[in-house]
């Protein structure tokens, strides 16, 4: 099987994830709304689907490298970065092959599974994990030449474990449905086995919407000293260091990002010498992905992108006189504000329905110029893209496993910055344990969650990621909420409310909480105007 038949099968893959995200998204068992796995494993599959369409007649390890590479940098949730992880497996097991033979394909997949396992401290079986280990072992056993053939069987395989899943996770079983991550690998299995069957590359249903890409450009024409916005993709064919090249863009423009791994170089630079950005990347290897756009043009047509432009986040060289950075994922204004009072340098924009990609982490961190970086995911779903990004950068980052907004900003309250970064670290993770986090929102979806049936737009107070109230008042769910987590030691309560709660609920919540804990407990409760929670509760 030669690399073009692989390429247009995990392209045929991807498609069909995106065209089904919609029915794997709702075997999501936790009725909570949440950056759902179809959306997710969708995201991350798509971004190596666009990759592999630039691909001119490449060989199977060129299909590997560019679809783990791509897959990595758009991984969205834990799904998404395990997805990116299966196929970095694979990658490894493909280097430099120019055909993909049953013995590889078998290779690979062992490949596949080592590096997923590897990647997730406790392993949970009936999940996607399983389903990709006995498709494994199922291609351990294969006794076929015909890498068609034995891909049949290996979907096959990868079926009959995902119809298990139930019988392996009692919350999937009382819910009636198979694991989704599963779902989701076998989904683009069988786009894959599609092609491998001779047919054409299964096309996205419907209307696909494309995100809106803005191309920075400056707050007004005269700001603009380099005119030309260039960007390309060096694919690796020299030894030399990148660091020579990122100093040769900087000295003929600014704004320079250069981000690499181990085959290839994304370099971005305004300059007005777009030709000479080309001429040196090209002395690192062969160009792809090759933009150039003219800003001030841009700036004519566009102006009203001038507001968006401020909130873009460029790139800047770690610098040894800043001793420490901060990123934090936050959505709300209120909630971001907060933040960066707190000192947090960059904010990269996404929770709980928005999971970030790998990227946008990695962008975030880019752009503070800090010799170490702290990141704060304030998600348990977006952890393991922050630690992926965390590689990939050019400084050194530390991953706190902050899972909500409460514990990111106990961990800022915790930074001394007269004593080591070292200790900075052991202290803010300390800092993690001594908030309790309580969250107010609604169902997503009719569920049965420890024998208690939930029905659609329910109102749940959560403690600890643990569903503890249903009701159908929202300031009733949170007052109760409080009262669960407050103990004799707890001295102070703050409270965000969102978006969709006004002032006067606020305030009636505040004067019920302050009739009962007043005298003996400090109550905060402030505007975070974030999605999806009503309100977002800290007890310490």
């Amino acid at each position: 099987m030669n690399g073009i038949l692989l390429r247009d099968a995990i392209i045929s893959g991807a498609n069909l994830l995106v065209n089904k995200k919609s029915l794997i998204d709702e075997l999501n068992v936790y009725p909570v709304p949440d950056g759902d796995t179809g959306t997710n494993m969708s995201m991350t599959a798509s971004a190596a689907a666009n990759a592999l369409k630039t691909l001119i007649n490449p060989t199977v390890g060129e299909v590997a490298k560019t679809t783990a590479s791509a897959m990595l940098r758009g991984a969205r949730g834990n799904s998404g970065v395990i997805l990116s992880l299966f196929f970095r497996g694979m990658s490894n097991a493909l280097q430099n092959e120019e055909n993909l033979t049953t013995k590889l394909l078998v290779n690979s997949l062992q490949q596949s599974v080592k590096e997923t396992y590897g990647a997730v401290m406790k392993p949970t079986e009936g999940t996607i994990l399983t389903v990709a280990r006995i498709a494994s072992e199922k291609a351990e056993t294969l006794n076929t030449e015909d890498v068609s053939e034995a891909f049949s069987i290996i979907l096959e395989s990868a079926k009959d474990a995902l119809a298990k899943t139930p019988d392996m996770l009692p919350i999937l079983k009382k819910a009636g449905v198979v694991d989704a991550g599963g779902m989701g690998l076998v989904t683009l299995f069988e786009g894959m086995k599609h092609v491998f069957d001779g047919n054409e590359i299964i096309e996205l249903e419907g209307n696909v919407a494309k995100p809106n890409l803005v191309t920075p450009v400056a707050e007004s024409k005269s700001d603009i000293k380099f005119s030309y916005c260039t960007e390309f993709i060096v694919n690796r064919t020299s030894n030399k260091t990148s660091l020579s090249l990122r100093a040769y863009l900087e000295s003929i423009g600014d704004s320079v990002v250069v981000v690499e791994d181990d085959s290839i170089i994304k370099v971005h630079v305004h300059t007005n010498e777009p030709g000479n950005a080309i001429q040196e990347g090209l002395s690192f290897g062969w160009l792809t992905n090759m933009k150039i756009d003219n800003m001030r043009q841009q700036h004519e047509q566009k102006s009203h992108f001038a507001d968006q432009f401020k909130k873009n986040q460029t790139y800047k060289a770690a610098n040894n006189n800043v001793p420490v950075g901060f990123v934090a994922v936050a959505a709300g204004d209120g909630i971001i504000n907060m933040f960066k009072e707190l000192g947090v340098n960059a904010i990269v924009s996404g929770g709980q329905t928005m999971n970030p990609s790998t990227e946008d982490i990695l962008n975030a961190i880019q752009s503070v110029g800090a010799k170490n970086i702290v990141v704060m995911p304030n998600n348990k779903n977006i952890i393991m893209a922050s630690e992926q990004a965390a590689g990939m950068a050019d400084r050194n980052v530390i991953v706190l496993q902050t899972k909500s907004i409460p514990e990111g900003m106990s961990s800022m309250l915790a930074y001394d910055p007269d004593i080591e970064f070292e200790e900075n670290v052991l202290a803010m993770t300390s800092a993690i344990n001594s908030v309790k986090t309580g969250l107010i929102t609604f169902a997503a979806r009719d569920s049965v969650i420890d024998g208690k049936k939930i029905g659609k737009n329910e109102i749940l107070g959560i403690k600890e990621n643990k569903i503890c109230i249903i009701d159908q008042n929202i300031n009733k769910t949170c007052f109760r909420l409080v009262k669960k987590m407050v103990s004799g030691s707890s001295s102070v309560i703050t409270i965000f409310y969102g978006k969709d709660i006004s002032k006067q609920q606020a305030d009636e919540l505040y004067h019920s909480l302050y009739s009962k804990y007043g005298n003996k407990i400090e109550i905060n409760i402030l505007e975070g105007n974030q999605p999806v929670y009503y309100y977002i509760v800290s007890v310490e």
